[in-house]
């Protein structure tokens, strides 16, 4: 049975979503990022960029112990092993979905969370950060926009690991500002995954453990000050 070490952030939704797609086994171990769980060793010796999700999985390739960080990758990690399930066959749609899989990773998760940490964590709150991470998430809406307009889903025709990874950043987008009725390729996209049995079932998983409120001042400096920048 595969360990997810994990919480309910969009990161780690991502994995939760995949593993309910695929009906693989899995067991969730909380790493509670408000507490500091993230720099425990155990979870260290997983991933030593203490971020969240990590996953160990006793029969990975070979039938030896896996050990994996990076939503991404265990994501591509979980289609390879269930046989290329959520991966387009062909070969020009599977990099297509490699394409969006990377857009995600490299712009919208990156680009959302500092609009967020900005907006939202930051103690000071400056304009020409929360105005230019605004921006980027708004140009990231229309490129999405522009793909999901022509294409059911951002690999194509399929449902894939692409869609998987991005879902979980574009819903509720009152939070960044953001209306989805703006974007009608976007809203149609949402709505369908949003009803899916196992997108739901995967958000559900931890949520309650979600935080409510603000953070306190222990949180903030374990997640945002000294003891995240801690040498380990």
């Amino acid at each position: 049975m595969i360990e997810v070490w994990s919480w309910p952030t969009p990161n780690g939704h991502k994995v939760h979503i995949a593993l309910e797609e695929l009906e693989l086994p899995y067991t969730v171990i909380p790493v509670d990022i408000g507490a500091g769980d993230q720099f425990k060793p155990e979870f260290l010796a997983i991933t030593p960029n203490h971020r969240i999700p990590a996953i160990v999985d006793p029969d990975g390739p070979g039938g030896k112990p896996l050990r994996l960080f990076e939503s991404g990758a265990i994501l591509i990690y979980l289609s390879e092993k269930t046989g290329g399930q959520l991966m387009p066959a062909g070969q020009t749609a599977r990099y297509a979905c490699l394409q969006w899989l990377m857009f995600q990773m490299g712009g919208i998760g990156p680009m959302f969370g500092q609009w967020n940490h900005f907006a939202s964590y930051a103690p000071e709150k400056l304009p020409y950060a929360i105005e230019r991470y605004s921006n980027e998430v708004r140009r990231l809406h229309r490129v999405l926009e522009k793909r999901l307009a022509e294409n059911e889903y951002l690999a194509g025709e399929e449902y894939s690991i692409a869609d998987i990874a991005t879902f979980p950043w574009v819903r509720n987008p009152d939070r960044r500002g953001i209306a989805l009725h703006e974007f009608p390729g976007i809203q149609r996209w949402h709505d369908a995954i949003a009803g899916r049995p196992a997108v739901q079932r995967g958000l559900a998983v931890l949520a309650d453990r979600q935080r409510r409120g603000p953070l306190s001042d222990e949180q903030r400096d374990i997640m945002f000050g000294k003891t995240q920048f801690s040498p380990r």
